[in-house]
């Protein structure tokens, strides 16, 4: 039997024309939302503010930060025992953004859209779920 293991992470959410941003990883060859693993000596939004300048070169402004939700999902494209635990947040996007390193692209995403990609993160289904039920996302 295999030990269940955590993994604490941060997302980002940012909301425009009622649709979501999401970030393609390279690596895992899927939509996530930006953001990534927080590392022992972090607070979640201290990491969110590294792992989004690493994924879109954007400094985000830790003021503007409102905390969404938290999510528990297993880790897409991980071991079977890996459980994400994310803490969300939402952002108000007003610069231009572009991706860098393991991001090879950036798009908005209604829920249905989402949908029809050929790999969905079960993180990614929730977070549209709940944005859906509070109206801030079709």
């Amino acid at each position: 039997m295999c030990k269940i293991k955590f993994i604490r992470t941060v997302g980002l959410l940012v909301i425009k024309n009622d649709k979501l941003l999401l970030a393609y990883s390279n690596n895992k060859r899927a939509w996530y939302l930006p953001g990534g693993k927080i590392e022992t000596d972090e607070l979640p939004q201290q990491s969110l503010v590294r792992e989004i300048w690493e994924e879109l070169t954007l400094k985000i402004d830790v003021k503007l930060l409102k905390f969404y939700c938290h999510i528990t999902a297993p880790a897409y494209g991980e071991e079977e025992n890996l459980i994400m635990e994310q803490d969300c947040y939402l952002y108000e996007l007003h610069e231009n953004i572009s991706p860098n390193n393991e991001i090879g692209a950036i798009k908005f995403f209604d829920s249905y859209s989402y949908e029809q990609e050929p790999a969905q993160v079960i993180g990614v289904l929730q977070i549209f779920k709940r944005l859906k039920a509070d109206g801030l996302v079709i």
